[in-house]
């Protein structure tokens, strides 16, 4: 997606788009990681020092609730944000550095409709969360 995607979804779902929300949406659309509210509030405060904190949690509660971004919980106790994408991918969080890798793959999308339908099901949807430690990080526990 490009930065204005984000723009032109709320303006499609007819949300009233202030410069603000603007500058929020265009930080999130440009983001290449998963930032929780602060680190938001904080490339966002770069572009615009009038915003305040409430209105990038007030923001992303909207375009959250208007399914724009998507919320995660990666065991922080922080939620972390997303755009939608139009392709599915599943998540990888180093429990190191707390770098989330996006990844897909073919061969466990398919492992899981087979495992729902082994059980009666057909799969509609699904969230999936590796977590883990670099493999030279020996036997340390998380």
């Amino acid at each position: 997606m490009k930065a204005s995607d984000i723009e032109s979804l709320c303006t499609a779902k007819g949300m009233r788009m202030t410069e603000q929300r603007r500058t929020i949406a265009r930080v999130l659309a440009e983001s290449d990681d998963h930032p929780d509210v602060e680190e938001l509030y904080r490339r966002c405060a770069k572009a615009d020092d009038r915003i305040s904190i409430s209105t990038v949690y007030r923001t992303v509660k909207l375009f959250e609730d208007a399914g724009i971004i998507e919320r995660h919980d990666f065991r922080e106790g922080r939620a972390r944000y997303e755009q939608l994408r139009e392709s599915h991918h599943d998540h990888l969080i180093d429990l190191r550095s707390g770098e989330v890798i996006e990844f897909q793959s073919e061969e466990i999308e398919r492992l899981q409709s087979e495992v729902a339908r082994r059980l009666g099901y057909r799969l509609v949807d699904h969230r999936l969360e590796l977590y883990a430690v670099p493999l030279d990080d020996g036997d340390k526990s998380p």
